[in-house]
């Protein structure tokens, strides 16, 4: 039973993975994967030693063929020459003899369900009856049983590696594109791995969308528990993108896990060299991890709220604060800064100094200074709640943290539904602490909006780590239904239009507020025919003033058409050279030359705008 307010590592069984163990009692992993062909054994170790030296325990690579699969052995024996014995993973997908190949020379497989016995997915609706679909689960155990035999032979590895866009049309005639589908798709392999004793099995579920991710992986530990399992899970937001986006996008969901002390190996997917990857990955684990032995936080969830199926909190909206609108982003500063207009804050918080400007911009100011100007709101600290009632304004801020007397704020919330708190901690655990507050005016049935209030101390040279800290210390919260606003604060010299961006950035990537163009863009690997990192440059380059839109850059079929299942426009490698362009699921443009795709991308996306 997961507790949503004090952070221990949920508990799992040991895999041997080489010489570098997971679960049970031993560090969450960090690992990367290669991006160059399989079959160029030099290339290959080279940037093997690269995510190595830059901090990686597992280092996997792509096997679309025995080809491949066999040069593993070449690959390792090099490696081990030169003195590294980090494992080595093989990532198999569409053929079974592929993993049987791998397994005699890598140190762990993945294997996806979606397409390990099911053709790939195709988006058509099948119908199965109970017995066709009986014989197709035959069928799995019959591919799956050879494999165990030879892992269990080799003392190899297998990762059970689910992902959203690559389930089977089998699944999805039965359980539709849900995470219940999901977990299902998981259940069905590891059933078979229970009966038959293998225990060194991981397991990751990964999607581009960070909800999907979490809801599913959630569901899936709930599954184990009840099915008597407890394997060790690997965590990651597939096609996470590049950049800023692409680590708060990680970090948001990543981090949402951890944070319930789920997870016991990480990859963070990047669209970019595999080794930027492993720092991103090592702070996110460690940021977390250091919440280890915390003082208790003594709270009770609230009976409404629903872990695995959350909902978001019912609030009465206060201005554009809460209801059905979307969270606000508040900031800290003078009043005077200069924003990007698509990023402006909603807010921004001038302290015990009146705004300098009033440009239609809306102010918070301390509550001993307001003077009922346009656009311009008082904030009171819990002490002064005796104050509220003699203060007329149609929005008014509240700070609370968990630990003050509830009998007094709660009065004044159920009194002032003009109140929007602000939720603040200092605790070791904020993440614990903030979630214990919005339950205690949840079991009290305060339908107050709450904002979210996350202060850090970061230089400039660290505006990195403050992203990484704030997605992933938001990302629960938000995945729970929790937030109706974002206040990002740090005392050092990052500028605040960077701020207000973060935060308009890590709302985005809970899909709670959609302020930019969103890019679902894979990270490469052996199977890649095309300059990834280019193409997405010149993409983004061409596309960046569409707001709002979704597009998928990725390198193959294998997980192309359906991560980019909700996205507006898709680009996809078809083969050496070649492009197929895709309007959400359909194909519309296909083996389209390289040099031409970009043009035609922007053609499509044009020609639909108007």
């Amino acid at each position: 039973m997961t507790d949503l307010f004090n952070y221990r590592r949920r508990a799992s069984s040991e895999v041997h993975v080489g010489d570098t163990p997971m679960g049970a009692d031993h560090p969450i992993r960090v690992q990367s994967m290669a991006t160059v062909s399989t079959n160029d054994t030099e290339a290959s170790v080279e940037q093997a030693i690269r995510i190595i030296e830059a901090g990686g325990e597992y280092v996997r690579f792509t096997t679309q063929g025995t080809r491949e699969a066999d040069n593993m052995r070449n690959i390792s024996a090099l490696l081990r020459k030169k003195g590294y014995t980090t494992p080595l993973v093989a990532d198999v997908h569409f053929n079974a003899r592929v993993a049987e190949v791998a397994a005699k020379w890598c140190e762990k497989v993945r294997i996806n369900p979606g397409n390990y016995v099911d053709p790939g997915r195709t988006f058509k609706h099948l119908e199965y009856t109970d017995e066709e679909y009986a014989q197709e689960l035959q069928k799995i155990e019959a591919r799956l049983l050879p494999l165990l035999r030879l892992c269990q032979e080799h003392h190899t590895a297998l990762r059970i590696g689910v992902n959203h866009g690559s389930l089977s049309d089998r699944i999805m005639s039965r359980y539709g594109d849900t995470p219940a589908g999901i977990v299902e798709s998981c259940m069905e392999f590891l059933r078979i791995c229970k009966r038959e004793q293998f225990g060194d099995v991981v397991i990751s579920i990964k999607a581009s969308n960070t909800v999907v991710m979490v809801h599913s992986v959630r569901l899936l530990v709930a599954e184990m528990e009840r099915e008597g399992m407890c394997y060790p899970l690997h965590l990651g937001v597939t096609e996470a993108g590049e950049g800023e986006d692409g680590r708060i996008k990680s970090a948001v969901g990543i981090g949402a896990l951890l944070a319930d002390g789920i997870g016991d190996t990480v990859r963070v997917s990047l669209s970019e060299a595999p080794e930027n990857e492993i720092p991103v990955a090592r702070h996110l684990v460690d940021y977390i991890t250091q919440r280890a032995g915390h003082p208790v936080i003594p709270a009770q969830p609230a009976p409404v709220f629903d872990y695995l199926h959350p909902e978001r909190r019912t609030t009465t909206a206060v201005g554009p604060i809460g209801g059905s609108q979307v969270p606000v982003v508040i900031v800290s500063g003078q009043g005077d800064e200069v924003f990007d207009n698509d990023l402006r804050p909603d807010f921004i918080y001038t302290g015990n100094q009146q705004p300098k400007v009033s440009d239609g911009q809306q102010y918070i100011v301390d509550f001993g200074i307001y003077d009922g100007a346009p656009n311009t709101y008082p904030i009171f600290p819990h002490a002064a709640m005796p104050f509220i009632g003699s203060v007329s304004a149609p929005i008014k801020f509240l700070v609370l943290e968990y630990g003050v007397c509830p009998d007094d704020y709660l009065a004044c919330l159920k009194t002032h539904p003009e109140v929007v708190v602000v939720c603040v901690s200092r605790h070791a655990n904020r993440q614990g602490e903030q979630r214990a507050l919005v339950h205690e005016m949840m079991r009290a049935g305060v339908t107050n909006p709450v904002v979210m209030c996350q202060a850090y101390t970061h230089s400039i040279q660290e505006k990195g780590d403050l992203q990484i800290e704030a997605a992933a210390d938001m990302g629960a919260l938000m995945i729970d239904g929790l937030t109706d606003g974002l206040w990002l604060m740090n005392n050092g010299d990052i500028p605040l239009s960077d701020l207000a961006s973060t935060a308009f950035g890590i709302l985005q990537a809970a899909r709670l507020r959609t302020t930019k163009t969103e890019y679902i863009s894979c990270p490469g690997c052996g199977r890649t025919l095309y300059d990834l990192q280019a193409t997405i440059a010149r993409i983004k380059a061409a596309t960046a003033h569409l707001k709002g839109l979704k597009i998928g850059i990725m390198g193959c079929i294998v997980n192309g058409p359906g991560e980019m299942a909700d996205a507006d426009y898709g680009y996809v490698g078809a083969g050496p050279g070649r492009i197929s362009l895709y309007r959400r699921k359909e194909c519309v443009e296909r083996n389209i030359p390289e040099s031409e795709a970009v043009e035609k991308l922007l053609q499509l996306i044009n020609t639909d705008q108007g």
